[in-house]
């Protein structure tokens, strides 16, 4: 019965695999309690059981863990960048941890196939449909592709957000900031696929991009106030996302090499 129970928790997985990410998962969560003072809501938002999709957006290599960390009753499944495969240890790592590989702009027809069929088995997958790491704090355009999955999922999606994650492990550096830093997460409510997709793909992905990145706003205003307005400190990420005037990186490639 209590196998049974726990099987549950990761649907037509082996127990061998399930014991290997419940490890991992205790050891990434505690650490970024520990490390980043974390604070998190909406979890009773979450369903313990049947086919999920929650979408979040992407600030460090600290996200994958932190969004599914959390959700003690239930294991997770992520989309992965191909290229995080090639280095053969880690990618032994991260398809233990129930990782997809994606390329392109999440279009990637066996992937897309690869997660529909663990949802359909009742799991949970993690998207970030940013498609990379922010450069500066600020949200990106999520990647048209991702429309495809969640249009063909028909099952319930959490937007969730993150914050202060950027300035704990940025992209441009090589190895996370260990003290002093704050992060922030927050599960939204499901919101039904029919819901969703009323007004068509594009529209869905408009929604989730705003509510997302309303919702990082809010965490960023909960993690000033308790640091005394000094984290995170000012900077791109102060600024909402506009769907009509999204960032451009070409620009900002540009400032870099200059």
């Amino acid at each position: 019965m209590l196998f049974r129970r726990y099987r549950e928790r990761h649907p037509g997985s082996t127990l061998r695999k399930m014991l290997i990410f419940e490890f991992c998962r205790l050891l990434s969560i505690n650490f970024i309690r520990i490390f980043y003072r974390l604070r998190f809501s909406g979890l009773e938002n979450v369903p313990r059981r049947g086919p999920l999709l929650i979408i979040a957006n992407h600030q460090s290599f600290i996200d994958p863990p932190l969004v599914g960390g959390e959700m003690w009753f239930r294991h997770t499944d992520f989309i992965a960048r191909a290229g995080l495969f090639k280095f053969k240890p880690f990618g032994w790592l991260i398809s233990a941890l129930n990782s997809i590989p994606v390329t392109g702009e999440g279009n990637d027809t066996a992937a897309i196939k690869e997660a529909l069929r663990r949802l359909e088995m009742g799991r949970c997958v993690i998207l970030f449909p940013e498609g990379s790491r922010t450069p500066d704090g600020a949200m990106r355009p999520f990647k048209r592709g991702i429309a495809l999955l969640v249009k063909r999922a028909r099952c319930p999606v959490i937007p969730a957000a993150i914050e202060g994650v950027h300035e704990a492990w940025p992209r441009a550096r090589s190895r996370p900031f260990l003290f002093g830093k704050r992060v922030a997460l927050k599960y939204g409510k499901p919101i039904p696929s029919d819901e969703l997709m009323a007004d068509g793909p594009d529209a869905a992905l408009r929604l989730l991009e705003v509510q997302i990145d309303a919702m990082r706003l809010e965490l960023r205003a909960q993690l000033r106030a308790r640091s005394e307005g000094n984290y995170p400190p000012p900077g791109p990420g102060d600024l909402p996302y506009d769907p009509d005037n999204p960032p451009n990186d070409d620009l900002l490639d540009e400032a870099a090499a200059d």
